[in-house]
């Protein structure tokens, strides 16, 4: 357990880890974060119109995690699926995929909101940049 900033919460590995930017049929950016196996763990639920900005709005969901409000809800095909919103209520982050089982897609949402506070402190090696 790391016990940084007070309170104890699970160490969360994020090496491996690789945020992808992806761009659109319409000219968006949109980033995906893979895990090392080669995975999609959440993508990005809004368009950007530059790489750079599409970077910053990563960036930022992770400085700002702990501002942000989630959950999870059902998929329109038929499954579910979990998504974090920022204060006005706008979709940010999503899960990659639809999951069978309310309890696996509870289980990624809780790891992936885990990793926010130490994606915020990774290097280089996140954009593929080593």
């Amino acid at each position: 357990m790391d016990r940084s900033g007070g309170a104890a919460r699970p160490a969360v590995a994020i090496v491996g880890m690789r945020c992808q930017i992806d761009i659109n049929g319409e000219g968006g950016f949109g980033w995906r974060l893979v895990a090392p196996n080669g995975r999609s763990v959440a993508v990005s639920l809004t368009s950007h119109d530059s790489h750079a900005r599409c970077r910053d709005a990563f960036v930022r969901l992770c400085a700002r995690h702990a501002e942000t409000g989630g959950g999870i809800q059902h998929s329109t095909e038929g499954g579910w699926v979990w998504v974090i919103w920022d204060r006005a209520g706008k979709h940010l982050a999503g899960s990659a995929r639809t999951y069978e089982r309310h309890a696996t897609c509870r289980s990624s949402y809780d790891r992936f909101r885990a990793m926010l506070p130490e994606l915020g402190h990774a290097g280089p090696e996140l954009w593929g940049e080593t």
